[in-house]
């Protein structure tokens, strides 16, 4: 697959997903970008970017840190995302946020204007992480600070909710990048080599948990299709669905908690830098 249709086929997932992004009753997006922008010590006044912004799980926080006398730039490639997002900034009032459709692997962007650089969940998306990087950092100013938010090695039971998708998933879905179970995304180190090889200095990371907790399975259905894993229901035949979803619900209850809960545990890495 080429570059150009690998960007259409995430863009065109996002854009389907934009209406339930994150809206299933399911804490998901909110808490990890939350954690994010814990660690980027925003202040007021300052210019930030949110590199593939969705609904705001982020950029809302951000915006609220550097106030009024600051600004929020989200850019966005799922055109859906963004039409959604600018109805919920104008519904907040918000005059220190803009929006763009712009691809996070090359924003056209002028260089050296952004104090603040954050990406949540976005990086293993794009095709060439590494030259998304360098394009970052030539945004920031000097002394500015960057954070990305990247999945850890996931849980056993992730595990085996991936397997029941593998036989209908084609090679580009199959990229272990965004399970973080493969490649640099595999440790904190590779990560952080991948900041470090843009040009980004005094490399850290900082790892947090994230748990999910569903009320039903049904509940669990609907969060599956609201985010990136609607690629892995899209790749799956519409006749053999639901037999992909008994499966699946199979997984989750052989793995109820005593107290009955169905509950994911996803560990998350936090990984900044500043120039």
């Amino acid at each position: 697959m080429s570059t150009t249709d690998q960007t259409a086929r995430v863009a065109g997932i996002f854009d389907r997903s934009a209406q339930t992004y994150d809206a299933v009753g399911v804490p998901w997006f909110t808490p990890i970008a939350a954690g994010l922008v814990d660690q980027l010590d925003l202040r007021p006044g300052e210019r930030v970017l949110d590199v593939g912004c969705g609904r705001g799980a982020a950029l809302f926080p951000l915006a609220e840190r550097v106030g009024p006398s600051g600004h929020v730039t989200g850019i966005d490639l799922a055109p859906g995302m963004i039409a959604a997002t600018a109805k919920d900034v104008a519904s907040r009032g918000l005059t220190n946020v803009t929006l763009q459709l712009m691809d996070a692997s090359d924003p056209d962007l002028p260089t050296s204007s952004y104090d603040v650089i954050a990406s949540s969940l976005v990086l293993f998306f794009l095709p060439d992480p590494p030259a998304a990087l360098r394009t970052w950092r030539a945004l920031l100013a000097p002394g500015g600070r960057i954070g990305v938010a990247t999945f850890m090695p996931p849980e056993p039971r992730w595990r085996a909710l991936d397997a029941v998708f593998r036989p209908y998933l084609p090679p580009q879905l199959l990229d272990a990048r965004t399970s973080g179970s493969a490649g640099p995304f595999e440790t904190d180190a590779g990560v952080e080599q991948l900041l470090r090889d843009a040009g980004i200095d005094e490399v850290r990371t900082v790892s947090s948990q994230t748990t999910v907790v569903f009320t039903d399975l049904e509940q669990w259905h609907a969060f599956s299709w609201s985010h990136g894993q609607r690629a892995m229901w899209e790749a799956v035949p519409e006749g053999e669905r639901a037999k992909v979803r008994a499966q699946a619900e199979q997984v989750l209850e052989s793995g109820r908690d005593d107290d009955g809960a169905l509950r994911l545990t996803q560990g998350i890495r936090y990984t900044l830098g500043h120039v």
